[in-house]
Formats: C-alpha cells, structure tokens, sequence
C-alpha cells in the first residue's frame, strides 16, 4: 500500500526542502547522462565510478548518492521494459527518493528528513496514519517526497502480510498496478511483465481540458450545452 501525507512547511522549511529536491534532481540528471553514454546499468561499476565525484563534486552525502544511483538505474530499467531501446530520462520535477530509518523516519506527528547537513523536522496532516504506526501489522519502507503546485507530499510504501491461500489450483500469481503514463502495469509469478500505455488517454483528456477552457471562455447557451455534454463523458464536436 501507499500511504500519502502533506507535510506542513513554512518558509525556511520550503528553502531547504527546494534546495534538497533540486540537488537530488541534478544529481539524477548528471547520473542519467553518465549511463546514456555508457549503457553502465551495474550498481556496482556505477558505484565505482560515480559514487566519489557525487559526493566529493556535489557534497552529496552517502545514502543520498547511492539513492540517486538506484533511481536512476530503476528509471532506465524501466524504459528498456517498455520501450525496449536507450531513451534518456529527465528528471524535471522536484522530487528525494527516501529509504525508511536511513533517509527518514516518522513519527505520529513528525516527519524527519536527511538533507546535506544534518535532518530538518517537520509537522504533517496526520489524518488517516495511525493505524500504519502499528509495526506488528504495517512496515514502511521506501517514500519518494515531491512537490505539487506549492505543496510538499510523502508518498510511503507501507506493507503488511497476508495468510497465503489454501488453494492449491493457483498456477499464477499476479501483480497490478494502476497509473496515468501505463494505465495498467502487471507482473506475474513467472517473471512476465505487461504494460498499457495511457498516452492516448492522457492526449483525450487533455483534448477534453482544451476544450471545456474554450466554452467556459465564451458563456454562450450552445456553449453551456457543450459543457453539459462534457460532464455527462459523451463526446461533443465543437466548432469555436
């Protein structure tokens, strides 16, 4: 499971969470260069290579060079799945990918993050947590901290077990994930990976976005009709 929660951040707060987020993106972006060049997907010759300039050149410290490595690395990997060829990932939106104990830690009403120097405490929206702070139940593990239009998230994987199935007739066991760029992600137990991409999804709703913007614009009767049309998801023909 994911849990998600805003974090609370006033003005200093913002400063070094930017400042962290923005280092951890170049960072990204640095390492994304070395590999497209090299096609070097090895954690451990990518250590070997980059792992003292990121922190000798960046003051990065430890568990962040090697967190900008594996995301890196994860991105690539899974580029190669779906597309199958090198296309170059670029890291543009703020974002710290985070390793639970290690990178940061939470509290019931405290959200402790690494940042170059020290760990920065913040307040969050605690509304809907609790019940993951039981650890005989729930274990967090890896959280990626982003920025949406001015607002500071924590996304956390949090885990729990299940008692396995009695049934014996089950020859397959698979994995869905649903998202906006692959509308559907699956994997199953025998090592096949499935992908369905959501572009053309993306492309109508943004098409449908271009279009409400137009007849909002001009406040017309057959214009309120079209909007009506829209809300009601049937496709509407507008000639503006």
């Amino acid at each position: 499971m994911t849990a998600k929660i805003q974090i609370v951040v006033s003005g200093t707060a913002k400063v070094l969470l930017d400042n962290i987020m923005s280092i951890y993106c170049d960072n990204c972006n640095y390492v994304s260069d070395y590999i497209f060049y090299t096609h070097d997907l090895k954690q451990f010759s990518l250590n070997k290579k980059l792992y003292s300039e990121l922190r000798e050149r960046f003051g990065l410290k430890s568990q962040m060079a090697q967190s900008v490595l594996k995301t890196v690395i994860a991105r690539y990997k899974t580029i190669l799945e779906n597309q199958n060829k090198w296309i170059k990932p670029s890291f543009k939106k703020p974002q710290y990918d985070l390793v639970w104990n290690r990178d940061y830690s939470l509290t019931q009403n405290q959200f402790l993050v690494n940042k170059l120097n020290g760990r920065v405490k913040l307040p969050y929206f605690a509304k809907g947590m609790s019940k993951y702070f039981d650890h005989a139940i729930y274990k967090f593990g890896v959280a990626k901290l982003v920025n949406k239009h001015g607002k500071y998230y924590l996304h956390i994987s949090a885990t729990y077990d299940v008692e396995e199935s009695n049934l014996s007739d089950i020859c397959n066991v698979v994995g869905v994930n649903r998202g906006i760029n692959f509308v559907v992600a699956t994997y199953n137990s025998k090592g096949k990976a499935t992908f369905v991409n959501g572009r053309q999804i993306k492309q109508k709703r943004a098409n449908y976005s271009k279009i409400r913007k137009e007849l909002q614009v001009r406040q017309t009767s057959s214009a309120q009709k079209g909007l009506k049309l829209l809300v009601n998801k049937k496709t509407v023909e507008c000639k503006i």
